[in-house]
C-alpha cells in the first residue's frame, strides 16, 4: 500500500460540499489500508464557503495524519482592491499564504509516495508540483469543478478566461493523473488539450456515504408537502450577471448563453406562485445551507419558505430524507452544450430514495436524474415545468422509492478503491528506474 499525501485546502472542521470529497477519501483510503496524511488549511471557519461542521472532524479516523498551514490566514480582498488584484492577474495575500505554507509544511515529509490534490482552489496546482519535483513523485490533479473550463466561471474579460486556460494547460501539464468529477468534464478537457490524452485522465465523481443513510427513512416532519433543498443558492451572482449582462457581452469573461440565476430558487418560487392556493396552501419550501440576505428576502416572499441556514452534514441529510420532493437547479446553457459539472448534493439525493425535481440542463446530471426513474426533469428557466411538476407529485405523493442498489456506485467507499487504482498507476510510473528525482 502507498503512502499518499492528501492536499486539500477544504478538510474538517470545515464543512460544506468542498469539505465532503477530501474527508471521505481520507477515510476510505485509510481503510482500504494506504498511509494518509493529510495536508490542510488552518481549519478556520466562518466564512461562506468556510462553514464549520466538527460532526465531520469526527468521522476522520485517528490513523489519518493532518498537517496544518498555520494561521493566522490573511482576510480574502474585497472592494477595489479584489477588483484590482483579479484584474492584473495578481496573487493575493491569502494565495501567497497557501502555496507558501503547503511547501513549508511539506518540506519535512518522508517516504511520501505520492501527492493526490484535490482542488479548489485551483492555486493548489502550482505548490503540488514544486512539491512533487523535490521529492521526486508525481501528483494527481483531482478537480472538483473544472477550473476554466467551468461554465460558471466568470472572469474580467474574454482575455482573462483564455489566460487561465493556458494556466490549466500549463499545470495539469505538470500532474502524474488527472482526475475529472464527471465524464464530461473529462471529456472536454481532452478535447481542449489534446496533449493531455498522454495523461491518465480519468472521472470519478462526487458521490455519498453509505453510512449516513444507515436506518429507518424518518418521518414526515409536517402534514404539510415539504420541497426541499440542501446547499449553496447563487442568486445574488444570478442577479449581478443580469444587471451586468451588456457590459460582460462586450467584453467577455463569462460563458456565452449561460445564466446563473437558475441555479437557485429564483424559478421555483415563481412555479409555486403560479399554484392553485389549494396546492399552495399545502406546500412548505425548506431550505438549508449558507444564504446571503437576497437569498433570504428571496425566499421570505413566497411565504411558504422555512430558511434553516447552516445545517450539520447529519442534519442535512436527515432533511433530505423526509422529504416529499428534493429540488436540484443549475444553470442553464445555450443550446447544444453539456454541462461539465454534476451538483455534490446530487448523489446525496439519489441515495435517499425520495424523488428529485431536476430543473437542469443536458449534461451528466441530466443523464444521472433521467436514468434513475425517481426524477422529474425540466429545463432549469422553465417555470410552467416546475409548477406543472409540483402539482402531479402533490397530487400524486409518493413514498421513500426503495434503492435498488445503482446509487451504490457512488458511494464514497466505493470511489475510494477508483482513487487507488489511479494511486497504484502513478506510484508504479514514479518507482522506475529511469525516472529520476527533480528539484525545483
Amino acid at each position: 500500500m502507498s503512502r499518499i499525501l492528501l492536499l486539500s485546502y477544504y478538510f474538517p472542521p470545515i464543512g460544506g460540499a468542498g469539505a465532503q470529497r477530501p474527508a471521505k477519501f481520507a477515510r476510505y483510503l485509510h481503510d482500504l489500508g494506504h498511509d494518509v496524511v493529510v495536508l490542510t488549511g488552518s481549519g478556520r471557519t466562518g466564512m461562506t464557503w468556510t462553514p464549520a461542521d466538527p460532526t465531520l472532524e469526527s468521522a476522520v479516523p485517528a490513523g489519518v495524519e493532518v498537517i496544518r498551514v498555520p494561521g493566522p490566514e490573511p482576510a480574502p480582498s474585497g472592494g477595489m482592491r479584489n477588483r484590482v488584484e483579479r484584474f492584473a492577474r495578481r496573487d493575493n495575500d491569502w494565495v501567497r499564504w497557501w502555496q507558501a505554507g503547503v511547501l513549508r509544511a511539506g518540506a519535512g515529509l518522508k517516504g511520501i509516495d505520492v501527492i493526490h490534490t484535490i482542488m479548489s482552489p485551483f492555486s493548489s496546482a502550482e505548490p503540488s508540483d514544486r512539491l512533487a519535483r523535490r521529492l521526486g513523485i508525481g501528483w494527481i490533479a483531482d478537480l472538483g469543478d473544472p477550473w476554466a473550463l467551468d461554465e460558471m466561471m466568470v472572469y474580467p474579460t474574454a482575455l482573462h478566461r483564455q489566460l487561465e486556460i493556458r494556466r490549466m494547460r500549463r499545470m495539469l501539464g505538470t500532474a502524474a493523473a488527472i482526475v475529472m468529477s464527471t465524464p464530461e468534464a473529462a471529456r472536454q478537457l481532452v478535447d481542449e488539450f489534446p496533449e493531455l490524452r498522454e495523461r491518465r485522465v480519468t472521472a470519478i465523481p462526487n458521490g455519498y456515504d453509505a453510512a449516513d443513510f444507515d436506518g429507518a427513512t424518518p418521518p414526515p416532519g409536517s402534514e404539510k408537502f415539504r420541497i426541499v433543498h440542501t446547499g449553496y443558492l447563487h442568486t445574488e451572482a444570478g442577479l449581478r450577471q443580469r444587471d451586468r449582462s451588456f457590459v460582460r457581452k462586450l467584453v467577455g469573461g463569462g460563458s456565452p448563453g449561460v445564466e446563473i440565476l437558475t441555479r437557485s430558487h429564483y424559478f421555483l418560487i415563481e412555479a409555486i406562485e403560479r399554484l392553485d392556493p389549494s396546492l399552495r396552501n399545502r406546500l412548505e419550501l425548506h431550505l438549508a445551507g449558507v444564504s446571503s440576505d437576497v437569498d433570504r428576502k428571496l425566499a421570505e416572499r413566497s411565504g411558504v419558505a422555512v430558511l434553516h441556514g447552516y445545517m450539520s452534514h447529519a442534519e442535512s441529510i436527515a432533511l433530505m430524507r423526509g422529504a416529499d420532493l428534493l429540488f436540484l437547479p443549475m444553470q442553464r446553457l445555450p443550446p447544444g452544450r453539456r454541462s461539465t459539472t454534476v451538483p455534490g448534493k446530487t448523489y446525496e439525493y439519489l441515495a435517499s430514495g425520495r424523488r428529485i425535481l431536476a430543473a437542469v440542463p443536458p449534461g451528466d446530471a441530466r443523464d444521472l436524474i433521467a436514468a434513475s426513474g425517481r426524477g422529474i426533469v425540466c429545463d432549469p428557466d422553465d417555470v410552467d415545468g416546475l409548477a406543472t411538476a409540483i402539482a402531479d407529485a402533490m397530487t400524486d405523493r409518493a413514498e421513500v422509492i426503495h434503492d435498488d442498489g445503482s446509487a451504490l456506485r457512488f458511494s464514497y467507499e466505493q470511489l475510494a478503491g477508483e482513487v487507488a487504482s489511479v494511486v497504484a498507476g502513478v506510484v508504479e510510473v514514479s518507482s522506475r528506474p529511469s525516472r529520476v528525482a527533480r528539484t525545483s
